[in-house]
């Protein structure tokens, strides 16, 4: 049955409407949802209907019945995790990605999509000053782009050995070694579990939870020259926001053949700005890096980014040769030879999109305002009696003690009990913390004092009623 004109009018008429009555709310409503998942399921749910609705009623259901269990991400308040916002360009390419529906793996097929998504890469690399020749990659999000990174990583120090991953699989494959930082985040531990390469091994981290490169070059030098080794360091530690020492880990990595990896799901946007670079020195020499674009650039869910600095070892353990696969004898790369799906939706456009909305300065006041917020948060808390920032603000991330643990806890509690701000519990160092963190393009002076005040309140609340006990 061909598509009538007018056909999909009425339900992106309604999808249209609640969409920007979300978008509308979103900046003042509470930020913690006000319902539960049971709930939800309850009225969305029960015997498959036995007759059809109408496109637009099915969306405006949908809408209506979720909108209480939404949790308010897109809020400036939002602090829980590391989770941007949508850049309202980003929004608006990804609903055409949508409507668009290309399957975006091959450049003779889809070549808007395929062309969109070489530019925005070509631009990446250019603001992360990386070289032009690297290979990107657009994946689900931060853990596949660690995990495609590390796959061309396992192929890559395999076949030094004279293995053929690809014929002769792991089974009696040399060992491959794979040093991490006691503070990484363990994204990077499934990936490696994925790959077969097990559990990596410890390289001692000091108090901010950077990788130490004395205690890397022991590691590197136990393992002797013929090791495989891939070393994996971060960019922004998720709790303290400390970045390992990349340049000497790097060198020290490369005198033993190791190939090195960089996490940056959030942090790797430091290279953006001029003030933050040194905290991503060396990264231009790294073989891999990975980051996840719905963090610091705020584009919409399902766009992590892998980036490999020689290709050959990542089309070699990501490419796909089908004989019903129409592919172009020559140019770049397929985008499927790059990534780990054959099916995918075109995620590179709202790179593209937000790219070219903020331009090269616009991504640079992107991040250093994110920091700029974060330290404003960290020395306002830390004027407060009883309340102790326990990290160097370096990026984004703050980490707060309020004494004793039972105290922080309750105090965490309270603050997602009242809604106004939303930042999430975590267990730093030894201590229960709570954990900051900024990264949403839309918080500003107002999001950042009505913040500051709603942890003052808690904090005098939960003092209170300790008291009253």
């Amino acid at each position: 049955m061909s598509v009538k004109a007018g056909e999909y009018d009425k339900a992106l008429a309604i999808a249209s409407t609640r969409a920007r009555e979300w978008l509308s709310t979103v900046g003042t409503r509470r930020v913690r949802p006000e319902t539960s998942a049971d709930e939800i399921a309850r009225a969305l749910g029960g015997p498959v209907p036995n007759e059809p609705m109408r496109a637009e009623a099915v969306v405006d259901l949908l809408a209506h019945v979720a909108e209480p269990g939404l949790m308010a991400i897109g809020s400036g308040r939002f602090y829980g995790w590391v989770m941007g916002g949508v850049l309202p360009a980003a929004l608006g390419a990804d609903w055409l990605v949508s409507a668009w529906d290309q399957n975006s793996g091959l450049r003779y097929a889809t070549p808007a999509t395929a062309a969109i998504e070489e530019v925005a890469a070509s631009w990446l690399l250019d603001l992360l000053g990386l070289p032009e020749s690297c290979d990107v990659g657009f994946v689900t999000g931060g853990m596949m782009a660690n995990f495609t990174c590390l796959a061309a990583a396992r192929t890559s120090v395999l076949a030094s050995a004279g293995w053929d991953l690809n014929r002769d699989g792991l089974v009696g494959a040399p060992r491959v070694r794979v040093f991490v930082g006691q503070e990484r985040h363990e994204t990077v531990d499934i990936a490696l579990r994925y790959l077969g390469l097990g559990a990596p091994e410890v390289v001692e981290s000091d108090s901010q939870g950077r990788l130490l490169p004395r205690a890397l070059e022991t590691r590197l030098a136990d393992a002797g020259r013929d090791a495989k080794v891939i070393v994996c360091l971060q960019a922004g530690n998720v709790h303290s926001g400390a970045f390992d020492p990349i340049r000497e880990s790097t060198e020290l990595a490369h005198e033993h053949s190791a190939w090195v990896h960089v996490d940056g799901a959030f942090g790797l946007w430091a290279a953006t700005s001029p003030k933050l670079q040194h905290l991503v020195s060396g990264l231009a020499e790294v073989d891999s890096c990975a980051t996840d674009a719905h963090k610091t650039l705020n584009v919409p869910y399902d766009c992590g980014i892998a980036i490999v600095r020689d290709a050959e070892p990542l089309r070699s353990i990501m490419g796909v040769h089908g004989s019903y696969l129409v592919t172009e004898k020559a140019g770049p790369a397929d985008p499927m030879a790059k990534v780990p799906e054959y099916s995918r939706r075109a995620r590179g456009v709202p790179v593209w999109a937000a790219l070219q909305s903020l331009g090269r300065g616009g991504v640079t006041s992107l991040v250093e305002g994110m920091v700029a917020n974060a330290r404003a948060i960290a020395d306002a808390l830390s004027s407060i009696e009883g309340v102790s920032v326990l990290n160097d603000v370096v990026y984004t991330q703050v980490c707060v003690s309020f004494g004793e643990d039972d105290t922080t806890r309750a105090v965490t509690q309270q603050l997602i009990s009242d809604g106004k701000v939303w930042m999430s519990g975590s267990h730093w160092q030894g201590r229960d913390v709570l954990r900051i963190s900024v990264s949403n393009w839309s918080t500003d002076g107002d999001d950042v004092e009505q913040s500051i005040s709603a942890v003052r309140e808690a904090l005098t609340t939960v003092l209170a009623n300790a008291g009253d006990s």
